[in-house]
């Protein structure tokens, strides 16, 4: 890590108030470790508006495993982009749904696109893409 430095913020006292909630409903200690990770997620989001970029992703998505072909259909989709797809869990949430989570790795592009077309499959009832970093470039 480098050095730390102190700086000053001006903020209006309700915004101050508003941001101490917030503080203190996500268990912050200090506001410091808030405003960091505010300037992180800003990072992150940046990383990920640069599409050629190595980013990591994490993509959910629920469906009905009895739907027609569509467990064939998301392994295609899969296979097809291989080279993004760290690893995967399968979970059965009951008797007719299941959790499948992803993890992809590669240029945002790539895998903004691959989440886009497992999610609009016919049959997934839902698909989140939740973008995450590779770590390298934050402190």
């Amino acid at each position: 890590m480098g050095e730390t430095i102190r700086f000053g913020v001006s903020l209006d006292l309700d915004l101050l108030s508003r941001f101490d909630r917030l503080c203190s409903e996500k268990s912050y200690q200090t506001r410091s470790e808030a405003i960091r990770d505010l300037i992180r997620n800003a990072l992150v989001q940046q990383q990920w508006e640069d599409e050629s970029q190595e980013t990591v992703g994490v993509l959910s998505l629920v469906y009905d495993h009895h739907q027609s072909d569509l467990v064939q259909k998301l392994t295609r989709i899969q296979h097809d982009a291989l080279e993004l797809v760290i690893t995967s869990l399968h979970v059965h949430l009951d008797h007719d749904n299941c959790l499948e989570v992803l993890i992809l790795r590669g240029p945002g592009r790539d895998i903004r696109q691959t989440a886009q077309k497992l999610s609009s499959t016919k049959g997934v009832k839902h698909g989140e893409l939740n973008m995450a970093t590779t770590g390298k470039d934050l402190h």
